[in-house]
């Protein structure tokens, strides 16, 4: 099954406790990708200016990631993020931000991928989401994620989006924001009213929990990694794992998204091992499908 993704692709700079990375390359669209090519090629949709510094086609050699929806834009300047980490790195600062060719129109889904049927849209103004929305013909299921930003000043055109959507993903703050709700289960269940058949709400360290529509729920705690360096792209690459495995297998049926959470929670715990890509780009899908193993026989009881 085909496999898109629209999202950012930056350049970043990385405080953490346990160092820093300059200029690295960065994006939702890019740690995406990376974790989503372990189970299923992917279509990639973005856009970078043309001071960016880094080639993607080389940062993806040897992955099936197609990059004819990206888009070099001439005069533009590339999305930068600076962020920083302190204590238990569970919350990132921003720093400083510079949207740049993300404040400009978004790029044009080419052709022969708009019949994409598993989607992914990565966090980004919600109107945009629905605009790149609209360029597919018959997308069979759809993912989106967003950030605290657009549900305190985009409020009303998130909402517009959910009920064209199959699958939320957000982090727990932004459900309790959304649904106004400090029950956490309690939000999940007016997440789903708002129109998605699914809402997934990550907890960093502590898992993630989900419900659909028909009433299943599905808690599942984090792996329990020790060696953590960069938190920075791990709900990217939680989604990617994720949906990479949805659209491998065709299926999004209860059981199947059980199964592609466990693959993401993974996935993410290899990513947070290392600055930017290092980790995640080293490792292999045997090293994912053992933690996967490792995870669902510590769950069990």
């Amino acid at each position: 099954m085909s496999l898109l993704v629209t999202g950012s692709i930056g350049i970043d700079t990385v405080t953490t406790p346990m160092g820093k990375s300059e200029s690295c390359v960065g994006g939702s669209a890019v740690y995406f990708s990376m974790a989503a090519s372990f189970f299923s090629p992917v279509r990639f949709v973005g856009v970078v200016g043309d001071d960016c510094p880094f080639e993607l086609t080389k940062v993806f050699a040897g992955r099936e990631v197609n990059l004819s929806g990206l888009e070099v834009r001439r005069g533009s300047k590339t999305f930068r993020w600076k962020g920083s980490y302190q204590g238990d790195m569970s919350q990132a600062l921003t720093d400083a931000m510079q949207l740049n060719v993300l404040s400009e129109r978004p790029p044009i889904v080419p052709e022969h991928f708009r019949d994409s049927e598993y989607v992914f849209l990565a966090n980004t103004h919600p109107a945009l989401q629905k605009q790149l929305l609209e360029q597919l013909t018959n997308p069979k299921f759809v993912v989106a994620d967003t950030m605290n930003c657009w549900i305190d000043a985009q409020c009303d055109e998130l909402k517009r989006l959910l009920p064209r959507i199959d699958a939320l993903i957000l982090n727990e703050g932004e459900a309790k924001m959304l649904t106004g709700c400090d029950n956490l289960a309690i939000s999940a269940k007016e997440l789903v009213k708002m129109g998605p058949k699914a809402v997934i709400i990550k907890k960093g360290s502590n898992g993630s929990i989900s419900l659909d529509k028909d009433g299943n729920w599905f808690v599942l705690g984090a792996y329990p990694s020790t060696d953590l360096k960069d938190p920075t792209g791990a709900g990217d690459s939680f989604a990617g794992a994720l949906m990479g495995y949805l659209a491998s297998s065709g299926r999004t049926d209860s059981q199947f998204l059980k199964t592609a959470i466990a693959y993401g929670t993974v996935t993410a715990s290899i990513v947070i091992e290392g600055f930017s890509l290092s980790a995640i780009t080293s490792a292999g899908r045997s090293e994912i499908d053992r933690r996967f193993n490792e995870l669902r026989k510590m769950t069990e009881f």
